[in-house]
């Protein structure tokens, strides 16, 4: 090992201690001793030093015995022409700087506190890009995705590349390779962020590449994650140090990327992360640490070049990755998943209310299938100018000998994320209410229609090859033609709904959850019943069992109900337990038949949205399709804004088309009796059901006296309405107590 190396590390460890020293006497100097420190919305106070020393900071004067205890692991200065050549002083240099740095970030949010975004996105037009710490949300959405694997591991990038354009090389071939990308520390007046945001690319969680900071102090956050990913996850106690390192080595695939000149501040950054099993790569040449030992293989690799960066870190960490060989022009990858393109980025679209876009999976004969065969029925996107809308259908046919009519659901519903993938194009929705926007980027390479059916095709047969033989797609972009799908796709829909049309919550024991949805609602589980169905429309009770049968570890679980704790309200113990697990304790109970008591969580593929209407002792619903005003003074997309990220929000809830007219659809408030409002277009698409159910209820005109936009969209507009006809939700309890 250099001499070099281990001086640079161990100076770097004594000016990191020293200046964090000296910011912790101001600090004492403005503010109390008292005065509460830590991370916003954490429950591990500072994570390294909590988890590695057991030591709570809570306070100001909590954080001196850590900055003790950093200035006591500082070794002797190197001096003269030999040194002993292992790596304990500058590990333990190395962990000094790190507890310093941890010291040095939450002073930093007491005496800044907007200087880092509360947020998994970043807010470019107000020129925050640092989000900092990941709050306790964040980190259990996060976290547990390195534990089951589809997380493989983390690239932490300190200093910025050459140019913008090589940064953007090195960062989406990580992407392909699913791996998280964390930012910290700048080089030559510029960071890694900024040249990422110069060349187009969407930086923040839903992207998982995260700007934690500008300074290398900043690099904390990525250590202080993965130490929360060993207690929470792990089961590692604080305090037990020699626990916590190994899981990392052993479980947390990361490494370090140095971008840039490497100084003694850095030197020591590296020589504190080879403590935890993670090495450091670097683009410069700076004196090597080869011998195998605390990491799987090499610490510190010097001269890598740009274009070898990823490769030979991946090596070097002896992490294996996967790449989805997908052959579009676009990167794809389930790191794309969480990508929005916004009105800047957007170059066409379709769907979404402003045109018809429906996509239907149906089970056909053998012979009626060509394995492979894409059709563009209609003229392509490229023939688009930007701005453009069109329609679009998407129609799937696939045949098997293992094939059966309950799977076409679940391959329809794998649309949804499987379009996501593909780079630079957004997709939202399912069954006949998608919406999908393709960016300019994603033009700029070259994007055309053929290759959702590629992706399609070759995906459904990685994932589902089991049940089915042969797949083939046929894309539909003429008006007349997806008019004519959407009404096929219509009965069919309504075929599959009414297999669970005579089946009740009480009949059955397992219910089924659906986490699909969570890439853009991170606390969101659906849980389905056999009078509940999926608020997203696209799966009943029958299609998720179905979906539990194909793939037992999909986002399709049975539930055991367990006790019923209210049968009025819908809630049962075992769901409870379910949801607060899976939604890494956002949430933990609610409830299915109420939108006025702590209702279903929802996310932004909700058919519908329904919203207490006070004035007229009743509920409204919307559909997503009418974009016009409604009584709750909101439309759909600024109720889908404020309550479709996963909340569970009392007043509100999602929920499917089909649900209306379920036995159990706001029971607890009343049931269908508390409709008073609905646009024409929803009241018109389901008018048959509504009758029924209206009979059934034994109100024969009831749906006569549900008011629309025709009538009214404000609560006073409607009610002299609802008077006239007699509508029984103005005689019924207060909906309000």
């Amino acid at each position: 090992m250099s001499r070099l190396v281990a001086f640079a590390a161990i100076q770097g460890g004594y000016n990191i201690v020293s200046k964090v020293e000296g910011k912790y006497k101001r600090a004492l100097e403005t503010w109390d001793a008292s005065t509460q420190v830590g991370f916003p919305n954490t429950g591990y106070y500072l994570p390294v030093i909590y988890s590695l020393l057991g030591l709570k900071v809570e306070t100001l004067e909590d954080m001196q015995k850590p900055l003790e205890i950093a200035r006591s692991l500082l070794p002797p200065h190197i001096k003269g022409h030999h040194h002993l050549p292992y790596l304990g002083p500058l590990l333990d240099a190395g962990m000094a700087a790190v507890f310093a740095f941890e010291i040095e970030e939450a002073l930093r949010y007491l005496a800044e506190p907007d200087f880092y975004l509360h947020s998994e996105d970043i807010d470019e037009d107000a020129g925050k890009i640092w989000l900092g710490a990941a709050d306790d949300v964040v980190f259990r959405k996060r976290g547990v995705e390195f534990v089951d694997g589809t997380a493989p591991g983390f690239a932490a990038i300190v200093g910025a590349a050459p140019d913008a354009e090589t940064a953007k090389m090195i960062i989406e071939e990580y992407q392909r390779r699913s791996l998280y990308i964390f930012l910290a520390a700048n080089q030559n007046g510029t960071t890694c962020a900024e040249q990422l945001l110069e060349a187009g690319v969407q930086i923040g969680w839903n992207t998982r590449i995260v700007p934690y900071g500008p300074y290398i102090s900043s690099a904390v956050f990525a250590l202080g994650f993965a130490n929360r990913v060993a207690m929470a996850f792990g089961g590692v106690e604080p305090g037990d140090y020699k626990k916590i390192l190994l899981y990392n080595k052993n479980r947390v695939f990361a490494f370090v990327n140095a971008l840039g000149d490497v100084n003694a501040e850095w030197a020591a950054a590296a020589a504190g992360a080879i403590n935890w099993g993670f090495p450091t790569l670097a683009d410069t040449d700076i004196p090597e640490v080869l011998p195998t030992g605390v990491c799987t293989y090499e610490h510190v690799v010097a001269n890598v070049p740009h274009d070898k960066m990823v490769e030979r870190s991946v090596e070097v960490r002896g992490l294996k990755t996967t790449v989805s060989e997908i052959d579009i022009p676009m990167s794809y990858g389930p790191a794309y998943e969480g990508e929005r393109v916004r009105g800047a980025d957007l170059y066409a679209q379709c769907g979404g209310g402003k045109t018809q876009a429906t996509e239907l999976v149906k089970m056909v004969e053998m012979n009626a299938v060509e394995d492979g065969k894409i059709d563009i029925i209609g003229p392509d996107v490229t023939n688009l100018k930007e701005g453009d809308v069109f329609p679009l259908g998407i129609y799937i046919e696939v045949a098997g000998r293992e094939m059966q009519e309950d799977f076409e659901p679940i391959l329809e519903r794998q649309i949804h994320h499987l379009i996501n993938y593909i780079q630079g194009i957004m997709h939202i929705g399912q069954r006949d209410i998608a919406w999908i926007r393709i960016s300019k980027g994603a033009m700029e390479k070259g994007f055309s229609l053929k290759h959702i059916g590629v992706v399609l095709h070759a995906k459904l047969h990685q994932d589902f090859g089991a049940i089915f033989d042969k797949v083939q797609v046929k894309l539909y972009t003429k008006k007349a033609d997806v008019d004519k799908l959407t009404e096929k796709a219509r009965a069919e829909y309504k075929h599959r709904d009414e297999r669970v049309e005579k089946m009740t919550d009480e009949a059955e024991e397992i219910y089924y959850s659906c986490t699909l949805c969570q890439s853009f609602a991170p606390s969101h589980v659906c849980t389905v019943s056999p009078e509940r169905t999926g608020l997203c429309g696209a799966y009943n009770w029958m299609d998720c069992k179905a979906s539990y049968e194909i793939n037992p570890t999909g986002p399709n679980q049975p539930i055991e109900k367990g006790e019923c704790l209210d049968p009025k309200l819908g809630q049962w113990k075992g769901v409870n337990e379910f949801v607060a697990k899976a939604s890494r304790g956002a949430i933990d109970h609610y409830n299915f038949y109420s939108l006025v008591v702590d209702p279903m969580t929802t996310c932004g593929c909700c058919e519908c949205i329904a919203a207490m209407l006070p004035a007229c002792n009743g509920v409204m619903t919307v559909n997503r399709e009418y974009m016009g005003e409604t009584p709750c003074g909101m439309k759909f997309t600024t109720l889908a804004g404020v309550m479709g990220g996963g909340a569970s929000t009392p007043g509100f809830v999602g929920h499917s088309k089909y649900n209306i007219t379920q036995r159990k659809f706001i029971a607890g408030d009343g049931g269908l009796a508390r409709v008073v409002w609905m646009p024409k277009i929803l009241k018109e698409e389901i008018k048959e059901r509504l009758i029924q159910r209206g009979k059934e209820l034994g109100i024969d005109n009831f749906y006569d006296m549900i008011a629309d936009e025709t009538v009214g969209t404000t609560e006073e507009e409607i009610l002299p309405f609802l008077q006239e006809k007699g509508h029984p939700a103005l005689s019924m309890d207060p909906l309000i107590a």
